[in-house]
């Protein structure tokens, strides 16, 4: 009987043993856990090795993860899931994330480098005290064109894009409020109308464009450009540069009388399990010499006024890519329309490019 005793007792003990050594072996995940810092970007939005940079400063383990639209970005974050300590939304959706109350308030007093941000890119309409959000880059829609094709000069206007000599010759960003904002302004409109009429008599103005497009498309138009495979693209300010790198026949516009300029921004979602570290990231890019580092290696305007000092001349005083304030008070930053606005654009577009087709 005692043998059956110390038998019993022998697994019980052994049992503890386990359990206590599970306990102990998996105190290391959680310690892992607690230093990670997780990140939800654009793709190829963070020069890689900044992140390694912070990594081996901090200690932290940066977990990257990337979406490819604010909306799709939004459905992750409301859904939950995962807890992303940070992420990059677009200005009209920040106004969006507030509203839905997926969005923490934002201390600047954490943020010692807060101070090298270019004041004019501070107070926007989307986030006027900046409580919940700081600026990451900046940049426009505007036209790249190529001289092989079209002769240097003669495109400045939207209206330009319509002309009959471009049939067949021009790729257009696959976004409804670009291409609807586009069509906006060149009939004289708000690029944030929710007026019904006006929308209608936009996709009027597009559906006359059908004829010159090649094709509506999104990260393609990058190589079809440098390739030389199209005259004419309508895109954002950073994709152009990249462009314009890989190919000296490429220039680009922002147009008049006027266009969209953009706002993304550094965010942190409630939800968030490291803040701590979330401020430190925040904090280490807006060192200038950082920011200056990601503007390269990204191509969109920093909103770091001490990085672009650091920038060389060829990029800084580049007025296609930093305009001046007299460019700047013609452009629209996008507002949050709301949820049947928003469909309207997107129903109106979805047709016109049914259209186009």
């Amino acid at each position: 009987m005692k043998k059956v005793i110390w038998s019993v007792l022998a697994i019980l003990l052994a049992c503890a043993g386990l359990a206590y050594g599970s306990i102990k072996l998996d105190q290391p995940t959680i310690k892992t856990k607690k230093q990670s810092l997780v990140i939800y970007n654009w793709g190829d939005y963070l020069d890689p090795k900044l992140i390694k940079k912070f990594e081996k400063q901090t200690g932290y383990h940066v977990v990257y993860q990337t979406f490819d639209s604010n909306e799709a970005m939004y459905t992750k974050i409301k859904q939950g899931g995962t807890a992303y300590d940070l992420t990059i939304p677009s200005d009209y959706m920040i106004t969006k994330m507030r509203k839905a109350h997926l969005l923490d308030r934002i201390n600047v007093k954490k943020i010692s480098n807060f101070k090298n941000i270019n004041p004019a890119f501070l107070h926007q309409s989307f986030d006027r005290k900046n409580q919940y959000s700081v600026p990451y880059f900046w940049g426009t829609l505007g036209i790249v064109y190529n001289d092989k094709f079209v002769k240097k000069g003669t495109i400045n206007n939207w209206n330009d894009l319509w002309q009959k000599k471009f049939r067949h010759q021009i790729l257009l960003v696959d976004s409804a409020r670009d291409a609807m904002g586009m069509a906006l302004v060149s009939l004289g409109y708000s690029m944030n109308t929710s007026n019904s009429l006006q929308l209608k008599l936009a996709q009027t103005k597009l559906n006359g464009l059908g004829p010159n497009i090649k094709a509506i498309i999104s990260d393609e138009m990058k190589m079809y450009m440098i390739q030389n495979e199209a005259a004419i693209g309508v895109t954002w300010s950073g994709v152009a540069r990249e462009m314009m790198d890989e190919n000296p026949h490429l220039h680009y516009v922002i147009p008049q009388p006027g266009s969209n300029l953009w706002f993304d921004n550094f965010v942190i979602p409630r939800t968030a399990k490291n803040k701590k570290a979330a401020y430190q990231f925040i904090n280490f890019m807006l060192e200038p010499k950082n920011a200056a580092q990601n503007a390269e290696y990204v191509g969109y305007a920093t909103p770091n006024l001490a990085a672009q000092k650091l920038l060389p001349a060829k990029i800084r005083d580049n007025k296609q890519f930093y305009p001046n304030t007299v460019t700047i008070r013609h452009l629209h930053v996008f507002r949050d329309l709301g949820p049947k606005i928003t469909q309207e654009y997107n129903d109106l577009f979805l047709e016109f490019k049914m259209y186009a087709r």
